[in-house]
């Protein structure tokens, strides 16, 4: 095939697709055209009602102890905890310092996601649920969704096995989890 045919084949399929870009745009433009005010109005009253729902549930979620990180003084407080909120990170700790390099963070984190609650309890204080489920080192963290047990986090070694890890490597590992909602921050 000679340069000027090959040339001309190119042409017509740019040309082909730009005539099939610009109808799409016309037939968009066209449906925009189309969109009066009921058709805002009921946007507006869909987002609205959005936006109420979702201040609901956040009037739910603090009333719940979201938005804090807090200690539960009983077994049978971690049972009521657990019931009461969908998503739930707690702490298994004892008094020392990795467990409190964990808390650092968790009290950061429970302010930036309200979505989840999150808890610690002392696991000495707390023989039957350590042995129930299976919380052998400390920290560790149980991962919990719709009252069940999910995941763990166990000590430092999936947060680069040292205690200068960062709140954002543990958010993004908790977030794996779907036990909390990781949202992207765009910065302009």
């Amino acid at each position: 095939m000679d340069r000027s045919k090959v040339q001309e084949i190119i042409e017509q399929q740019v040309l082909t697709v730009a005539k099939a870009f610009e109808e799409k745009l016309d037939d968009e433009i066209s449906a925009l055209d189309r969109v009066d005010l009921d058709d805002i109005d009921a946007l507006r009253e869909r987002r609205l009602q959005q936006m109420k729902k979702m201040a609901e549930k956040r009037s739910r979620w603090v009333s719940l102890g979201h938005g804090e990180y807090s200690e539960i003084q009983s077994e049978k407080d971690f049972f009521t905890v657990v019931k009461a909120s969908e998503r739930v990170v707690c702490h298994f700790y004892r008094e020392n310092w990795p467990c409190k390099v964990i808390d650092k963070h968790m009290t950061i984190l429970a302010k930036k996601h309200i979505e989840t609650r999150f808890v610690k309890i002392n696991a000495e204080k707390s023989p039957f649920l350590a042995e129930k489920l299976k919380i052998i080192v400390l920290p560790t963290l149980a991962l919990i969704k719709n009252t069940k047990v999910d995941d763990y986090v166990v000590g430092f070694d999936e947060l680069g096995g040292t205690d200068d890890f960062s709140k954002e490597e543990l958010e993004e590992r908790i977030a794996r989890s779907q036990v909390i909602i990781l949202r992207v921050n765009h910065h302009l």
